[in-house]
């Protein structure tokens, strides 16, 4: 019952011809030095052999513009649609990975896979994260950090999609000395 979760799309594929989207829900950072995360696959999905053949793939976050084609390919399989060309969604060059990034997302996450776990239902292929994109109006300047609040970043909860974003703090604010008014 963690929720909510990051609903993202998963590109995967080494060449055009093999290109898919998988949907998922089930992922998230694992380590931060060095930077690895995971996603959890189920057998029988399409994803899962282009994924173990290939050691490969990009997260790409969505947002509320991408909620439909998100949701889409989450219950389309990729044995029988082209998921980019059915939602209008352009592939491109990934940097360090030969799975393609999704062009219309704001932030691409490249990963090579180093692990894979099986663990009942799903499989968690775990990654080491090689190189991030992310689209610079998303990006503070000074810090360097992902401006979520700006993004409209999906999340997913018990079969529903929200969109992320209202700031209400940040980390240490509640020990953070409190200027005096004068």
């Amino acid at each position: 019952m963690i929720y909510p979760l990051p609903a993202v799309m998963v590109s995967t594929g080494a060449s055009p011809e093999e290109y898919n989207i998988i949907t998922i829900a089930w992922t998230g950072t694992i380590c931060s030095d060095p930077p690895m995360c995971y996603i959890s696959v189920r057998p029988g999905r399409h994803s899962y052999e282009i994924l173990k053949q290939t050691g490969e793939f990009v997260i790409n976050l969505t947002t509320r513009t991408l909620a439909f084609a998100t949701d889409w390919c989450g219950v389309r399989s990729g044995r029988d649609y082209n998921k980019f060309a059915e939602m209008h969604l352009t592939p491109g060059k990934a940097s360090k990975v030969k799975a393609p990034i999704i062009v219309e997302s704001p932030l691409h996450i490249e990963c090579r896979i180093t692990e894979i776990k099986p663990l009942g239902s799903h499989d968690m292929f775990i990654a080491d994260v090689v190189n991030v994109k992310a689209d610079q109006a998303l990006i503070n300047a000074r810090t360097g950090a992902f401006l979520l609040e700006k993004a409209d970043q999906l999340a997913y909860s018990h079969g529903n999609y929200f969109v992320l974003g209202k700031k209400i703090g940040k980390f240490g604010f509640s020990v953070e000395k409190k200027r005096r008014r004068r």
